[in-house]
């Protein structure tokens, strides 16, 4: 039987436009499990965009802080959940700034406008508070990882938390698209361009993470449970 896998995402809060923007696009609402119907656009078909997409969509909505995966042996998913709570709850909320289009390696996603150390910390934190719940991950998910090209140091992140690029590799984003070649990429800009003006401008709130739940391989993540902030 396939172990599920958990993961510590942001994700913006059900009523938010980030969050009806997000789940809108990729087509799928995280937090119920339904298809959404995707944006009518003039200048992409319905079979193209659902198809730039798919990767993003199966994640659901998100920005990473603790990569999936695998729970030790001898935790269960209440375990995880309780802990996850407790340890919500010892952090205080921030804003983050404004959201911004970026072409990411040839992917486009939405990052930060600015750095921001208490996003950083709040990453990092995720990665080391809840790493005793973290089953080693397989010789192929290592092969995997590695298939990409690593630098010593992100081996060496590999080795300690299982994911090459958290600590100081981390980089805020929340994905909206497959990787697209260059003129599509331009075209898919123009579209999203008018979408995220309608938030870019705002500040983003961070008063909670969320726990997200992979039944099996393969299948679409979902939102298990929002874990608020217990700090103001």
């Amino acid at each position: 039987m396939s172990e599920p896998r958990y993961a510590l995402y942001f994700c913006p809060q059900q009523s938010s436009m980030l969050y009806r923007f997000g789940c809108r696009w990729l087509g799928r609402d995280v937090v119920t499990g339904a298809d959404l119907e995707q944006p009518d656009l003039f200048a992409i078909s319905p079979e193209r965009l659902r198809s730039a997409t798919a990767s993003p969509r199966r994640y659901g909505f998100h920005a990473t802080l603790k990569p999936p995966f695998r729970l030790a042996d001898g935790l269960g998913e209440a375990d995880l959940v309780e802990a996850a709570q407790r340890f919500a709850g010892g952090l205080t909320a921030f804003e983050a700034p404004p959201l911004v289009l970026r072409d990411l390696a040839g992917f486009l996603a939405l990052q930060l406008s600015e750095p921001s150390v208490e996003m950083e910390m709040l990453a990092a934190a995720c990665v080391t508070g809840l790493d005793h719940f973290r089953a080693p991950p397989s010789a192929a998910e290592i092969a995997r990882r590695r298939s990409s090209g690593l630098t010593p140091r992100h081996e060496e992140l590999l080795a300690r938390w299982g994911y090459p690029f958290v600590m100081e590799a981390f980089r805020f984003h929340m994905t909206l698209t497959e990787r697209l070649e260059e003129e599509e990429r331009a075209l898919f800009e123009e579209v999203l361009d008018p979408m995220v003006d309608r938030f870019a401008g705002e500040k983003l709130t961070v008063d909670s993470i969320a726990l997200y739940r992979e039944p099996a391989p393969g299948q679409p993540f979902m939102l298990l449970t929002y874990l608020p902030f217990g700090g103001k």
